[in-house]
């Protein structure tokens, strides 16, 4: 362990997204976790004992448990530790930081200069990183009317959905969220910069992680009636030189499957599609439990705490 390891308190830890950031981070030599005795993790005076004492605390909660945490760690004043939240509570709030590293241009800067930084969800990830350079390019207009199509792995479930499919009793697959209100909409819209609401369905399917996320396009309605290789060139201008983020040719045969990225915390962007035919689909791959969940996280973590790129 390094002479000054920075600590980190994971509230929330014994969910899937706070057991994975716990195991990336165990193997780290620069932080020293600390966790709360089982019987106190539920008591408010406990909790902000413990935020008081560390350098960051990751939220691993529901949303209303973490803004619950955030209002404790507000009480700690020039005390209060940096916070990164996995949940959904704070992504697009005043005052937080998103943690997609990659989303523009010096955005890895101001989550390194943030006291308090939202982590992305799994599928915004795969759809902001394909539709954001393309709009901040003027090749997708901001109100484009946007179709984004999703399947992941059962493990973003939660317990329940995993339980489900781990016994059997779970569809082979599934679409849902057909009331067209799921929770990552206004991030994918606020941040992919889109002022007119995209359409999202996701689905899940019978593998435990990986995500594919495809954004199908119509090129004759874009301006300019961009090419194919329009649309690449802009993807891979904006992700030169990341570590973690890559711009790829479109697979042989037309065929992608969603499981190549588990275990990491890259991105792949590919573009699909014919320019006889004037279609083009986005597609991009990830863990949904790295680079969509855990991955991120601890990007993050290294990012506020200063430490070196893993």
């Amino acid at each position: 362990m390094s002479q000054n390891p920075k600590s980190i308190f994971i509230d929330g830890e014994a969910g899937t997204t706070g057991l994975g950031i716990r195991d990336r981070l165990a193997a780290l030599p620069e932080i020293a976790l600390k966790s709360i005795d089982p019987d106190k993790r539920k008591d408010p005076a406990a909790r902000r004992e413990m935020m008081a004492s560390v350098d960051l605390v990751v939220l691993c909660l529901p949303d209303d448990a973490a803004k619950e945490s955030v209002a404790l760690a507000d009480e700690l004043g020039t005390d209060a530790p940096k916070i990164v939240d996995a949940a959904t509570a704070h992504r697009i709030a005043p005052g937080w930081v998103y943690g997609f590293a990659e989303l523009a241009p010096g955005h890895a800067e101001a989550i390194a200069k943030a006291d308090r930084v939202a982590n992305p969800g799994c599928y915004p990830t795969g759809a902001i990183a394909l539709l954001r350079p393309l709009v901040d390019a003027g090749l997708i207009p901001q109100d484009h009317p946007v179709s984004v199509n999703a399947v992941s792995g059962y493990s973003g479930g939660g317990k329940a959905m995993i339980a489900d499919y781990e016994s059997g009793v779970a569809p082979a697959f599934e679409l849902y969220g057909l009331g067209l209100r799921h929770k990552h909409l206004p991030e994918l819209q606020a941040y992919a910069r889109l002022t007119r609401r995209p359409i999202f369905v996701p689905s899940v399917g019978n593998f435990r992680q990986g995500m594919l996320v495809s954004v199908p396009l119509h090129l004759d309605t874009l301006p300019g009636k961009p090419a194919i290789a329009d649309l690449h060139h802009a993807l891979a201008e904006r992700y030169a030189g990341s570590s973690y983020v890559s711009v790829l040719p479109p697979e042989a045969g037309g065929k992608i499957e969603p499981e190549a990225l588990n275990d990491t915390n890259k991105l792949e962007l590919r573009v699909f599609g014919q320019d006889d035919l004037g279609q083009a689909v986005l597609v991009a791959r990830l863990d949904n439990l790295g680079k969509g969940a855990s991955g991120a996280a601890v990007q993050n973590i290294r990012l506020m705490l200063g430490l070196p790129e893993g």
